[in-house]
């Protein structure tokens, strides 16, 4: 693993394990907020909790788990797509910038939207990024390729010998050898 990643993907969960903890802490102080996100979201994905501050607990839950598990580097690209999958319920609940008449209130919740969608961009590219290790498609489109490849030496290595060889029998047929 590069230091790149060593460093860089532990200072990209800091935010969600801190916030994870917070939500499972005191899911009351964030419940209310949420309201407005998780009743749409409960209604469309039945298997979710009815209940706001079970959904706030749960929510909590993937992000520290996600959190730690990419922070570790372990199982980096299903963690950050998990972080990507709370942080939009998150930041449409918490952020909503654009309902807020305050002008100093509105530029700090534009800053704070704009800060998760930094990171749900960081998020994303770290769900693409194999860590050097070619995907299982990359590997089966190069696979196939190669295959391929050696299919048409074969082929005209075939084709190059076939002419002599049949030269050399057809000979020896006559010769009788």
């Amino acid at each position: 693993m590069s230091l790149l990643r060593i460093v860089g993907r532990p200072l990209l969960v800091s935010m969600f394990i801190a916030g994870g903890v917070n939500s499972l802490r005191d899911p009351q102080r964030v419940a209310p907020v949420a309201e407005s996100v998780a009743r749409p979201v409960t209604e469309r994905i039945s298997v979710l909790p009815d209940d706001t501050e079970k959904l706030v607990r749960l929510n909590g839950a993937v992000q520290v788990v996600s959190g730690v598990l990419l922070g570790l580097g372990r199982c980096p690209r299903l963690s950050a797509l998990a972080l990507a999958a709370t942080l939009v319920p998150t930041t449409l609940a918490a952020h909503r910038y654009w309902e807020v008449e305050d002008p100093s209130d509105r530029a700090q919740q534009r800053i704070h939207f704009f800060k998760n969608m930094s990171m749900l961009g960081g998020l994303l590219i770290t769900a693409d990024d194999t860590g050097s290790a070619p995907s299982l498609l990359w590997r089966g489109r190069h696979a196939a390729h190669d295959l391929r490849h050696d299919a048409r030496l074969v082929h005209r290595s075939v084709r190059a010998t076939a002419r002599p060889a049949a030269a050399v029998g057809g000979g020896r047929a006559k010769l009788g050898i």
